[in-house]
Order: C-alpha cells, then structure tokens, then sequence
C-alpha cells in the first residue's frame, strides 16, 4: 500500500510533467492526475502544496541544479528527472517539516517508479551534493546573493 505523502508526491510528479509537456494549467493538470489517483484531503493539499512550490520558486530550484550539475543543462535531464529534482529540493530548503534524508530516499524511490536505469543513481548524485554543499551547513544558499540570479 502506498503511504499518503509518497501519493501524494507521485500525483505532483505527474502534473508537473504534464506542465512541462503539455502547458496544461496546475490546476488542471492537478484535477486530472487526482480524478485518476483520488487522495485524502491532506493528500490533496500536499500534492498542491508541492505543485505550487516548485512552480514559486522554479527559477531558483533550476538555478541550483545547474550549480549542483553543471555538466547537464537543465533543460537536456530528462523531464522526469528534472522535476524529481525539483520536488525533492523544494522539499529540503522550504519545507521545514519534511527533513532532508526523507526528501532524498522518495525522490531516489520516484526516479526507479518513472525514470530510466540511471535515474536514481543521477537523483541521488545531485541531491546528495545538495545536502553536503548547502543543507550540512547552517544556513541555506543564498542564492539571491549570485549576481547572474535572474528571480
């Protein structure tokens, strides 16, 4: 049985792929993923809850991956990847009540579910230089500090 979060995570997965996609409107893109896969109310509202974050801070997250993966453009990771990786960092650096480790094993467990073989293994590999380089340290990153930030 899947648990309400990870649920929850899997159906904001899916309508940010399909933002991404096809363009559609989070909320329908939400409502046709949550007709498909109902959740309880605090299933719903998490999953909005994520949606609504990344979509917020998207310029920042994606700024960040690009610093925590310089090799790979954002817009070359996979679709699926790309937004595995969001969720998971708007989880670790604005949502306080979900800690890190967490965020990092559903995001691996989301990148076996959707992604291709080396998904996980890539998940991983950048979120665990997120943890070491930002979330061990006292403070977040800055990133409004970086002269190139574009909010």
């Amino acid at each position: 049985m899947i648990k309400g979060r990870h649920h929850a995570r899997i159906v904001a997965l899916q309508a940010l792929y399909e933002l991404d996609m096809a363009r559609h409107t989070p909320e329908y893109a939400l409502g046709c993923r949550l007709k498909e896969h109902p959740l309880p109310r605090a299933g719903v509202a998490f999953a909005f809850s994520l949606v609504e974050g990344v979509l917020d801070h998207k310029q920042r997250i994606d700024h960040l991956i690009r610093q925590l993966a310089p090799e790979w453009p954002v817009e070359q990771i996979a679709v699926i990847d790309r937004n595995i990786l969001r969720i998971a960092i708007f989880e670790i650096l604005y949502t306080p009540d979900t800690p890190p480790k967490v965020a990092v094993n559903e995001a691996v467990e989301l990148a076996k579910m959707f992604g291709s073989d080396s998904s996980p293994r890539f998940v991983n590999g950048v979120l665990g230089t997120l943890i070491n380089r930002y979330v061990k340290q006292v403070a977040p990153p800055n990133l409004t500090m970086d002269k190139n930030w574009q909010n």
